[in-house]
């Protein structure tokens, strides 16, 4: 996997606009490896691998038996992959893998938290649609498609095959339209990305990760604000724009940081004097 560190915002939108067709992945911390959120669940509390099917099919399961007590229409659970997108937009561990079309998208998510250098990953799917495994180069994008009735238990659920099947749902839901997003699903869960790929010949490169230093991270967060790449886009709800609210706390203008602070001139220059605090007690002996 070919690794490239930019230092400016304007280096990345350069480096992304070269990528037409391609998706992005954004990643809080450079250092993760590129692995589902039901990998992570799995790798902490399951130690025994064996039983990492089992364990999927049985959460998937009881997902779909009681599910439908909050749908208006149970359609969606009988469709694997629709099944695996709704645990994935209410908070399951699932074996997706969350990508966009767009670059801005995915750099909002490695951004809006990142503490440290973030990554922004881009899979070339262009190239993607058209290569097989060197294993078994039968094992085509349309082939393995779990859209399809029976393939993902065939080629997915039983942690077998090291193969990527990349794209949409038959039908997509609000937040994944506002997000361009789209959903990559690896066949066996104890890889990472990049190490499945490694075993998909190909003349041009299928991953590369792009490493956004945390010195970066005002100048992008400003530059998506203006695009208007929030919360509140990504997540068209209630919960969209509350969560919209931890960056406007960053987002205060020059003129308003002057019209509060002479008005807390005014109103301190009318209050009464603020007694000094009291005396620490003494302990006792």
């Amino acid at each position: 996997m070919d690794v490239i560190r930019v230092s400016q915002w304007s280096d990345f939108v350069a480096l992304t606009e070269a990528q037409p067709g391609w998706a992005f992945r954004g990643e809080v911390s450079a250092q993760w490896p590129l692995v589902s959120s039901l990998t992570r669940r799995l790798q902490t509390f399951c130690d025994d691998r064996s039983l990492w099917p089992l364990r999927e099919e049985r959460a998937i399961r009881i997902f779909r038996r009681k599910a439908h007590i909050y749908l208006h229409e149970r359609t969606a659970l009988e469709d694997d992959l629709r099944c695996l997108a709704l645990m994935q937009h209410h908070g399951a561990p699932t074996r997706l893998l969350d990508f966009t079309k767009s670059p801005y998208v995915a750099a909002f998510f490695a951004l809006e938290d990142a503490v440290s250098d973030a990554a922004v990953y881009a899979l070339n799917t262009p190239a993607l649609w058209a290569a097989a495994p060197a294993f078994d180069p039968t094992l085509t994008r349309e082939r393995i498609d779990p859209r399809l009735s029976g393939n993902y238990e065939r080629w997915f659920s039983r942690n077998r095959w090291p193969v990527v099947w990349c794209g949409e749902p038959r039908e997509m839901d609000q937040r994944l339209v506002a997000q361009s997003g789209l959903f990559v699903v690896p066949g066996v869960l104890d890889q990472p990305l990049d190490r499945i790929l490694a075993g998909y010949p190909s003349r041009e490169p299928l991953l590369v990760k792009i490493v956004l230093p945390r010195a970066m991270r005002t100048q992008a967060m400003q530059a998506l604000y203006r695009m208007n790449v929030t919360n509140a886009t990504l997540f068209p709800d209630l919960d969209g724009l509350a969560r919209a609210s931890a960056y406007e706390l960053e987002v205060v203008w020059e003129r308003l940081i002057e019209e509060y602070r002479a008005r807390e001139a005014a109103q301190e220059a009318e209050d009464p004097a603020v007694p000094p605090p009291s005396p620490a007690a003494a302990p006792r002996s």
